[in-house]
């Protein structure tokens, strides 16, 4: 069957999650965050599209954006390849790692930007990875208290008040409302802890990291591709845990 076409915006804005292929790791480290934003912020400038906010979690991104030149799937497509592209060379890997369509839901009034942005910087404290909304490192929530570098942060908060000293007062007690509020999302994976994944090697007949290591090649190879397929163990994790390079364990 053919795929619906996504329905236009009359606002033009959208709440975007592109996600890992089989739910997979996008994110190895800090680095490859960064290296996203970065990608992020020269396609936006390319495109002209705005961004609103945005959350970098491990295996999936939320965005809320507005699309300008360009429409919404190439401008996704853009950021995508360039990441990947990247990100390949860094793993010495190759193929796909976003899944092939990315969601996307219409944002058409105030209330319901205001209701996204909160719940995409509180996406992080829904997974139990911060203690509070303004700790997370990979959102753009303290954005719209300090420093805009990549968030258009004008039109949100003159939703709370033109008054831009109390907007911002008004903008951090809405960020704190813990709310049941239902938004585009993916199913969350938990992380496998480091103890998990040794069980799980233990399991598959590795009696310590000593033994894996003298195994021969395809038979160490296969174990490493049973663990890595796991949900939520990641390939930083198997290559610590493991002592065997990221770059081996991400062409398995």
């Amino acid at each position: 069957m053919p795929r619906e076409a996504r329905k236009q915006s009359s606002t033009g804005i959208y709440h975007v999650i592109m996600r890992g292929i089989n739910k997979q790791t996008i994110f190895e480290d800090e680095e490859d965050k960064g290296r996203f934003l970065e990608i992020l912020n020269k396609y936006k400038l390319a495109g002209k599209y705005r961004v609103f906010g945005y959350c970098l979690m491990d295996n999936h991104i939320h965005l809320l954006l507005r699309e300008a030149d360009e429409a919404l799937s190439t401008a996704i497509k853009r950021i995508c390849s360039s990441y990947v592209y990247w990100y390949n060379m860094k793993y010495e890997r190759c193929g796909h790692l976003f899944q092939e369509r990315f969601k996307s839901e219409n944002v058409e009034t105030a209330a319901y930007f205001l209701t996204v942005l909160r719940y995409i910087h509180q996406n992080p404290l829904r997974a139990g990875l911060v203690k509070n909304v303004f700790e997370s490192k990979w959102t753009s929530v303290n954005e719209y208290i300090h420093k805009s570098d990549i968030v258009d942060i004008d039109i949100g908060l003159k939703l709370f008040s033109p008054n831009r000293k109390k907007a911002r007062s008004f903008y951090i007690e809405h960020m704190k409302i813990w709310t049941d509020d239902q938004c585009l999302d993916v199913d969350l994976i938990a992380k496998k802890t480091d103890q998990e994944v040794r069980e799980y090697l233990y399991k598959l007949g590795v009696v310590n990291i000593s033994h894996l290591q003298q195994l021969d090649k395809p038979t160490r190879n296969k174990i490493l591709a049973a663990v890595k397929s796991l949900e939520g163990v990641s390939i930083r994790q198997l290559s610590r845990i493991t002592g065997i390079s990221k770059s081996v364990i991400g062409r398995l």
